[in-house]
């Protein structure tokens, strides 16, 4: 078993208990530099004199570019969409815009940045790796970033099992690659028949056809499964307990079960009870199913461990990675597996067992390079208990939300929080972007996920931003 390189540092700066709760605007990050981020230079309130201004960015735009998951006609009403902004710059946690605006990044750009913008460190990184080369093909090739990656990655996942990395280049791929290893890796058994999916009701594993097919919610998912033929066959539970009522043939054709680990993402951010990930493990090893844990969200502290798995010491049969591998910097997906599943790979070129999959962009050398500096801030800056340590900040931060009227509930777990309004006029109007769209008026860059708005922020953000979040969230609030 390879030993898992990080560890928690035994003393860490803390949080600076003297920050001031209350400010109006969105205050830059000021850690040490030891920290390896920079202070947010002084915000500009003109736009900038070298580059076109957002008007004309947005008259172009939506003269030619189709944005993903955006009402066309939210987009082209300026009044209903608020003047989309158009960033051109950022630092820390902190987005710009090109008539200079500022905005906190309250979903780490959709859950994907990690150590704040213009990291130095992973600046860096892809600077050297751009002066060497930029990408070259990993398809009968290889190069030292992406050999070393997939050693960290490995030595990153503390509780043993998994021995190879598989890249690609997103989320939906990752699960892709796992969907494909686990129906070969049946039909290499000798056990065929083992063609379809065990997936939760409310899951959300990518965009692709075979991940969108796993899929359980209907607003994303439903135009992919109409028709005759769905693109898999998909056994839907709601919860752990039902997976003992599946019938034993029923459970026979299962080749892997998929689950997000500790939440659902684009469910709303819904948290699983304790001991769903166990249950899910003991049902596929007593009915020789394949696990995989899509992590793609939950990867690299977004739940206050390294993975959400280890909050129930499970080990899947596939780990899928993305969105925050490479700090959120470039596109860049592994997939970690077995060495079992990966022997059942291997034989004579006449017999066809490669895995013939793969991406033209598969392991690009800038990206394995971000991936690095990613993981060497883990490793030396002792992020992992700052993330801890925000969370703890972060729930008491939402107490004036948790008394508002118009909030149902609030969900968190580590540095992660959906905050669910109530809506009695749904769905006919969406409270959650109205709400969404008011709070930027005060500062905050968010999404909603229907009339769930979701917080999670870089992790260089200071508690000062914490708070102007959170009030920028309540005045949305009384604004709607």
């Amino acid at each position: 078993m390879i030993k898992p390189w990080y560890r928690v540092p035994r003393k860490t700066a803390r949080i600076d208990p003297r920050s001031t709760r209350r400010t109006e605007t969105p205050t830059p990050p000021t850690r040490p530099q030891s920290s390896g981020l920079v202070k947010s230079p002084a915000a500009t309130s003109a736009p900038s004199a070298t580059g076109p201004t957002s008007a004309d960015v947005l008259a172009r735009d939506r003269a030619m570019v189709w944005h993903p998951f955006t009402p066309w006609e939210d987009w082209m009403d300026e009044a209903s969409a608020g003047d989309p902004p158009v960033i051109v710059d950022g630092q820390g946690a902190v987005l710009r815009t090109a008539d200079g605006r500022e905005y906190l990044d309250g979903n780490s750009s959709i859950w994907t940045n990690l150590h704040g913008h213009r990291q130095p460190r992973i600046d860096a990184a892809i600077r050297a790796q751009l002066e060497r080369i930029a990408h070259c093909s990993f398809l009968g090739a290889t190069h030292p970033s992406a050999v070393e990656l997939a050693g960290q990655l490995l030595a990153a996942w503390p509780l043993g099992g998994l021995e190879r990395v598989f890249y690609s280049d997103d989320g939906s791929t990752a699960l892709e690659s796992a969907l494909r290893m686990a129906r070969q890796y049946h039909q290499f058994r000798g056990e065929p028949w083992r063609t379809s999916f065990l997936a939760f009701r409310g899951a959300y594993h990518g965009d692709t056809l075979g991940a969108a097919g796993l899929g359980g919610i209907e607003l994303f998912h439903g135009a992919v499964k109409q028709g005759a033929t769905p693109p898999l066959e998909v056994v839907r539970v709601g919860e752990a307990s039902e997976l003992a009522l599946l019938r034993p043939e029923v459970a026979r054709k299962v080749a892997a079960a998929v689950i997000e680990p500790v939440l659902q993402g684009a469910a709303g951010l819904r948290l699983w009870p304790p001991g769903t990930l166990r249950a899910l493990r003991e049902w596929c090893d007593q009915n020789g199913v394949l696990l995989i844990a899509d992590e793609v969200l939950t990867g690299f502290g977004r739940t206050g461990r390294m993975f959400a798995c280890e909050h129930e010491e499970v080990v899947p049969d596939f780990l899928c990675l993305a969105k925050g591998l490479t700090g959120g910097y470039l596109p860049l997906a592994a997939t970690l597996t077995t060495r079992a599943v990966f022997e059942a790979f291997r034989g004579q070129p006449g017999e066809r067992r490669a895995l013939y999959y793969g991406h033209s962009y598969t392991a690009n050398p800038l990206g394995c390079a971000a991936a690095l500096a990613s993981l060497e801030l883990f490793r030396t800056d002792g992020v992992l208990e700052r993330v801890r340590e925000l969370g703890d900040y972060l729930d008491g931060a939402l107490e004036p939300l948790r008394t508002n009227a118009r909030v149902a509930e609030i969900r968190q777990v580590g540095f992660v929080a959906g905050i669910e309004l109530r809506n009695p006029e749904a769905p006919t109007r969406r409270l959650g972007r109205e709400v969404c769209l008011a709070a930027r008026r005060h500062g905050l860059l968010t999404r909603p996920i229907g009339d769930v708005v979701v917080l999670m922020l870089p992790y260089c953000v200071t508690e000062a931003q914490i708070d102007a979040a959170v009030r920028a969230i309540e005045r949305g609030l009384a604004e709607c």
